[in-house]
């Protein structure tokens, strides 16, 4: 037994530097040594203390907190991540990075010095603003392509040149156009565009957000949970595959990134899965799924939902409210299909002796349940987001004090893991605040020419007025823009473009905002660019292509239920009490047959009518209504009935290259 343990101890640790070298492949930052890495560490520290700070006292108007948020992110920007991702990114600084870091610094600080004179003179702005505006806009567009790709800068290109170019566009798109003073300085020294609600929410939340959540990793709350998730559900059939769907849907809440989930869990995760029976792509498929459902899942969910509360101006908590039974039901339906594929493939759970025990793992870790109990109620009194995770981050800190205390460990081991999650927290919001500055000159741009009134007109033309038509061309938006934007970033433009088309179709305004950010999400696990999918293909060493569309495979239910809830506002909390309780039961039976029918398999494998009969049964469940709920069970009779049958007889399908359901 202590060869075996040793055997898979070694293994673990070999997959865990794995995934540490995909995750620095992905993110491509510079590390520094000596002066300069003590430099850059205090510079962060610096960061996430004044947003603490900002968060208890809010000494700034908005305008000024949002420009020393961007000094504070510009220069990490550009100390860590190079000019170009074809050299390596460990090189020095060159001269044109401190160049960019230096104007962007001394920019904000004079608009910060600045900011009452120059918003007291809005309209009639002097050569120095027009100056200052236009190099913000450059250097926003240079931060943002080093950190988040090119994408988004050419997108953000894109509409300056709209805005500027209007008399010259086709009629039905054309404005009178701006000049470059009156854009400049309309996106760079307003509250409208750099700086508008992107930046803001990134300022007030995101950042405190991410440092919870790399606190908790730091303080063991991450590794807490995934035992107790392995504690639960190792045993049963399967089991490493649910602990894996269980431990990184929450994992997902706090890292902010589906591809830092999947090949920080998927490290302990997927040699598991493997070693249980499931096939390399299978086990890897699971751990991004899962992953990428963290950015839906309540009470954290991802940044973009913070954006979605402001734009919407409702509470952050009934964003949460509104997104938890569609979330649930994403996250259950990933659950049920891997608890058929262990059925179909005959596999087994793990050994209650290899797994942590549930109250010695409890008796370790229990302090970290006060901090996630600590940040619902607040945000059940109705404090501000900000407000109420800086009391969490605070309860972390305390507990785990007087944890190290009591228990008599290393004080100063502690302070060195705050101060590290202090500045992993400001590194890690880096390139989520580079993507809202970025959006924040889209935004400005669509603003300023009514480009959204136009282009939602185009969508209801185009969907001659009819909603089943308008939805999917949604969706490909979503999924297309995704591919190579951030999340947050995709959402701020589909929802500024085709939001009020959806809205003006009869759509409840959260649920329009709720399909954007769902679609949003699938890309991550949407071939052919489907980067979670791909970090894990790279740790369990499968085939990516085959890893990629897996992953699409178990996240089947993001791709059905948006439509579900747009049509019934019950799955969105929003009805009467029986209207919802009935939706919700029906829709999880729905999702247990889509999950049968995805992985062909029930208590047996299932024949090709089964599953048409399955996915029908899906399909009628999860709409709610009594019509469509009675065919759904109507259809489930059947394959029940006939499995039941099969089964008596002894009969059974074969699996397809040794996994029912495989892709």
């Amino acid at each position: 037994m202590p060869e075996i343990e040793k055997t898979l101890q070694r293994e673990f640790e070999e997959e865990k530097q794995r995934g540490q070298e995909i995750l620095e492949k992905y993110e491509r930052v510079r590390t520094y040594k000596g002066a300069a890495q003590a430099l850059i560490t205090v510079f962060a520290i610096t960061a996430s203390l004044y947003h603490l700070f900002y968060a208890y006292a809010h000494p700034f108007f908005a305008l000024d907190h949002r420009a020393l948020h961007w000094f504070f992110m510009s220069v990490l920007v550009f100390a860590l991540y190079p000019l170009s991702k074809k050299r390596s990114p460990w090189h020095r600084m060159s001269v044109l990075d401190g160049v960019f870091l230096i104007a962007s610094a001394a920019i904000c600080i004079w608009l910060f010095i600045y900011s009452t004179p120059i918003m007291n003179r809005a309209g009639s702005y002097e050569t120095m603003d027009v100056v200052m505006g236009s190099l913000m806009v450059l250097v926003v567009l240079e931060a943002a392509r080093r950190s988040t790709g090119l994408a988004v800068t050419l997108i953000a290109v894109f509409f300056i040149l709209y805005a500027l170019l209007g008399p010259w566009l086709p009629d039905f798109i054309s404005h009178k156009g701006y000049s470059i003073k009156r854009l400049s300085t309309y996106l760079a020294l307003s509250t409208d565009g750099i700086f508008g609600v992107p930046v803001g929410v990134s300022a007030n939340f995101i950042l405190l957000f991410i440092l919870y959540g790399t606190l908790l990793r730091k303080t063991g709350a991450g590794e807490f949970f995934t035992d107790i998730a392995f504690a639960l559900t190792g045993w049963t059939r399967g089991g490493p595959a649910k602990a894996a769907v269980v431990s990184s849907t929450f994992f997902g809440m706090i890292s902010g990134s589906s591809v830092a989930n999947t090949v920080t869990t998927g490290s302990f995760t997927i040699p598991l899965m493997k070693r249980t029976g499931y096939p390399a792509h299978f086990a890897a498929g699971v751990e991004a799924s899962a992953s990428t459902m963290g950015q839906i899942m309540p009470p954290v969910m991802g940044a973009a939902a913070f954006i979605m509360a402001e734009f919407l101006a409702i509470p952050y908590f009934k964003v949460c409210v509104a997104a938890f039974i569609p979330a649930t039901l994403a996250f259950f339906a990933t659950f049920m299909q891997v608890h058929f594929r262990a059925v179909s493939l005959g596999l087994k759970g793990l050994d209650r002796s290899e797994l942590p025990g549930i109250r010695q793992t409890f008796a370790r870790g229990w302090h970290h349940l006060f901090s996630i109990f600590a940040l619902i109620i607040f945000l059940l009194e109705d404090y501000s987001p900000e407000r109420a995770v800086f009391w969490a981050i605070a309860v972390t800190v305390l507990t785990s004090f007087l944890m190290a205390v009591v228990r008599k460990e290393s004080l100063k081991a502690f302070g060195l893991g705050i101060l590290e999650a202090l500045r992993d927290g400001a590194v890690g919001s880096v390139q989520v605040a580079a993507a809202c500055a970025a959006a924040g000159i889209i935004i400005g741009s669509i603003t300023m020419t009514g480009l959204g009134l136009k282009f939602s007109s185009l969508v209801i033309d185009a969907s001659q007025g009819y909603l089943f038509l308008a939805l999917p061309f949604t969706m490909i938006a979503c999924l297309f823009l995704g591919m190579g934007v951030p999340t947050t970033a995709q959402y701020i433009i589909i929802t500024s473009l085709v939001a009020p088309a959806l809205v003006g179709m009869g759509v409840l305004p959260i649920a329009a905002h709720l399909f954007i950010l769902y679609f949003g999400t699938r890309a991550d696990i949407t071939p052919p660019v489907a980067l979670a999918a791909y970090a894990g293909a790279g740790i369990a060493r499968s085939d990516p292509w085959k890893t990629g569309l897996t992953a699409f495979q178990l996240g089947i239910a993001g791709f059905i239920i948006p439509f579900m809830f747009v049509y019934a506002p019950e799955l969105l909390m929003i009805g009467s009490w029986p209207g919802i309780l009935m939706a919700v039961c029906t829709a999880a039976f729905g999702i247990v047959c889509l999950a049968a029918s995805v992985q062909r398999c029930l208590m047996i494998p299932a024949t090709w009518y089964e599953t048409i009969a399955l996915m029908a049964a899906a399909l009628l469940l999860i709409k709610p209504g009594w019509m469509t709920d009675v065919a759904g069970l109507a259809f489930f009779a059947l394959a029940f009935l006939s499995q039941i049958l099969r089964k008596k007889k002894g009969g059974s399908t074969p699996a397809v290259d040794g996994a029912a359901g495989d892709l």
